[in-house]
């Protein structure tokens, strides 16, 4: 074999060894990110940061945030949600009190504007409205909100602290309808409960869950003109150990897949 030969084909080799080495170092970047070293560290398959939530959420979602809980988790394998359902004003008093928790969402904007500095940019995801809950077959004929000012007739309502509370008040007061209510509960599901289990002849609830016990209440409508809307909003709290994955929630709360799980509900689109 000729030097000038040996040399060409020395030359060829270097050259081709330049230009595998740029392809070697970006399949081992591939091989890093494939392992779970790279940037997707901590993070699901369609992106949301692996993290254990937890939400305080009004009573009135305590049903469709089960089915919208379980719906995340599927959708992001390595995100554990827990919720803890209570009247709105409860909610606020653990976040005051300095509670562990990711993401608050109440019944009432009223109530979460109160909380502004312990709270991201809240977002309303929902909206409901007011019916009033009977027994079932409603055996004392109740027609309207004027019949609930019947002094023989057993109404239960919620607390005028709690947000169903306050809009109940707010239709009676604009009808100029007096109701004596026999008991004030703290959050729309004993409400709800007073009437299921017959200690009460009715009470005003939100219309959602009325919905959920169609088998021990029926719903008597309260006309647009005369009822009022309450709004749900969403927000992330400053003191979540998982700001990211507490975020990630939330805006899936205004996203396709959870509006088609609330509206299911019943619940109105924000």
């Amino acid at each position: 074999m000729s030097l000038a030969l040996t040399r060409r084909r020395a030359a060829t080799a270097l050259v081709t060894a330049a230009l595998l080495l740029p392809l070697a170092a970006c399949g081992g970047k591939d091989d890093a990110s494939d392992s779970g070293t790279g940037a997707t560290d901590g993070a699901s398959s369609s992106g949301a940061p692996k993290a254990q939530l937890t939400v305080l959420a009004a009573a009135s979602l305590t049903d469709v945030f089960k089915t919208a809980g379980a719906a995340y988790e599927k959708a992001n394998p390595g995100t554990k949600l827990t919720f803890s359902f209570a009247g709105s004003q409860e909610l606020a008093a653990q976040v005051n009190q300095g509670a562990p928790a990711d993401a608050l969402v109440t019944a009432d904007t009223k109530t979460m504007d109160g909380l502004r500095g312990d709270t991201g940019t809240p977002t309303v995801i929902a909206k409901n409205r007011l019916v009033i809950a009977t027994g079932e077959g409603n055996p004392e004929k109740v027609e309207n909100l004027k019949d609930l000012a019947d002094p023989e007739l057993k109404v239960v309502l919620a607390a005028p602290e709690v947000p169903v509370g306050r809009y109940s008040k707010q239709v009676l007061d604009a009808q100029k309808i007096d109701v004596k209510p026999v008991s004030q509960e703290p959050n729309v599901r004993a409400v709800l409960s007073k009437v299921e289990l017959g200690e009460a002849d009715a009470g005003i609830v939100y219309k959602t869950d009325a919905a959920t016990a169609t088998d021990k209440v029926d719903a008597v409508e309260i006309p647009d003109a005369q009822n009022a809307i309450a709004q749900y909003p969403a927000a992330t709290l400053k003191t979540s150990k998982s700001a990211d994955a507490a975020a990630a929630f939330v805006t899936w709360l205004s996203g396709p897949e959870a509006q088609k799980i609330l509206q299911a509900a019943g619940f109105q689109k924000p």
